[in-house]
């Protein structure tokens, strides 16, 4: 604690003066006093990583459903622009867009940085404080007054002056303020780079779903429109467009434009391709990567820096000495306060690294039970689809009634849109384990491809 020898080294020298006739032991005793005062609170060390491989029960396979097979990469690096993995040109210019006239985002930015000033107007606390001064003013003098026989006169007076301080951290208050303020910092950037990576995510959701909406009900809405069939049917017609407005408005908001200037995608779902080679970080690298981990870690590092802070210790030295010895319990459970403020952090944090864990768990499940479900699916929009063909052949040999043959489109039309909102949720379900490994904003690396859970 460099301040605190320079404090006393100050300390020493006016007690040494002839003007103070203090004893040595008396000094000894008031040093002793002030090095038992320096209590600034715990110096914070980061939360041990935990060492667990793995986040559900069951072993890790490969999932298969309607020829694609996603396997898992164990320890390998999420890709910073993870949504390039879709393979969609125009996926991709979305997504950028979004990212670069976002409000939300922007507001994000300019909170980081603001934070960032903040922290730079602490560490002024450590430099020494210059200030000058000046003054002028005319006079007219009167000799008369002083029994002086003589002329008066007008004179101009200048004066100028100076000061130099300097704060004296004897107890590290002022250094733990500083601390808590790059710890807020740091939670700012962490709060920005969550921000960053759940924009991108509700991008490239919304995006599928909007192409899944177009594709998935096209023909469906030309059957339901030409030959006017079930009422219910019509309703449930007008849902999916006002579920595919509000999609396409959601797009324009997280785009940052009006919703009539609203860019959408204009390709076939099965042109957004499904990533197959899936990375999983490891749980020790899940709580170093994740953006609300490491807020919460940051604000673990606050609630620490504040204990010191709460200490109140303050001192005066110049005929004498003051130190506060007796407050009515207010210093002593400010920092009791503080202390248990700290452990609200720490159960946040935990918390925290607990849902973290859960999220990851939950969408590796969802992707095991998304493939079993497109399979399902798949299998019957082709069975639909065999059936329609045979009524068809029939109707035309005349066996059949016409009406036969519409329920049978009806059917496949149905299957058609059950299909595509189950491949829909696959790649949805694919961009929520991104998200749940932190969104690779940590690296701008691209997935290992060597090392496969079978």
């Amino acid at each position: 604690m460099p301040q605190v020898k320079q404090f006393l080294v100050m300390y020493c020298a006016i007690f040494k003066s002839r003007y103070f006739g203090f004893n040595r032991l008396y000094l000894g005793l008031c040093t002793m006093s002030l090095l038992n005062a320096c209590s600034i609170g715990p110096d914070f060390s980061r939360p041990t990583a935990l060492v667990s491989t793995h986040y559900i029960k069951e072993p890790l396979v490969a999932n298969t459903a309607d020829g694609k097979e996603q396997k898992f990469t164990v320890g390998a690096t999420i890709p910073s622009e993870w949504w390039k993995l879709f393979k969609s040109s125009q996926l991709n210019a979305v997504v950028n867009q979004a990212i670069a006239n976002n409000p939300t985002l922007q507001a994000s930015e300019a909170s980081l940085r603001q934070s960032q000033d903040n922290l730079l107007a602490g560490y002024g606390v450590f430099y020494p404080r210059v200030d000058v001064g000046a003054s002028a003013y005319r006079a007219r003098n009167a000799p008369l007054q002083n029994g002086l026989n003589t002329p008066s006169s007008i004179f101009n007076v200048v004066t100028s002056s100076g000061t130099i301080s300097y704060i004296l951290d004897v107890f590290g208050g002022e250094r733990r303020a500083v601390e808590g303020l790059k710890a807020q910092s740091d939670y700012q950037n962490y709060m920005n780079k969550a921000a960053y990576v759940t924009l991108s995510a509700n991008v490239v959701n919304a995006c599928v779903a909007q192409v899944q909406f177009d594709n998935g009900n096209a023909d469906y809405t030309s059957i339901l429109s030409t030959r006017t069939l079930i009422a219910s049917n019509q309703a449930s017609l007008a849902q999916i467009r006002q579920r595919l407005s509000q999609v396409d408005h959601l797009l324009a908001t997280l785009e940052g434009v009006e919703p009539f200037n609203v860019t959408l995608l204009d390709v076939e779902l099965a042109e957004i391709s499904l990533p197959l080679d899936l990375p999983l970080s490891l749980p020790s690298d899940l709580v170093r990567q994740r953006p609300d981990i490491l807020a919460a870690e940051s604000q673990l590092h606050v609630a620490s820096a504040n204990i010191g802070g709460a200490a109140g210790k303050f001192w005066s030295i110049g005929p004498g000495i003051t130190l506060p010895l007796f407050r009515g319990g207010s210093l002593k459970y400010a920092r009791q306060a503080a202390i248990d403020a700290f452990q609200v952090s720490q159960a946040n944090y935990r918390q925290t690294v607990l849902n973290a864990f859960a999220q990851v768990a939950d969408n590796l499940n969802a992707l095991k039970n998304d493939a079993d479900a497109l399979q399902a699916q798949s299998d019957a929009k082709r069975t639909s689809k065999e059936a329609l063909d045979l009524l068809q052949a029939n109707y035309q040999g005349g066996l059949v009634a016409y009406v036969d043959v519409l329920i049978a489109e009806i059917q496949f039309n149905q299957a058609t849109i059950a299909y595509f909102q189950a491949v829909a949720q696959r790649h949805q379900d694919t961009v929520g384990l991104f998200v749940a490994l932190g969104g690779g904003w940590t690296s701008g690396g691209s997935t290992n491809q060597d090392e496969h859970v079978p």
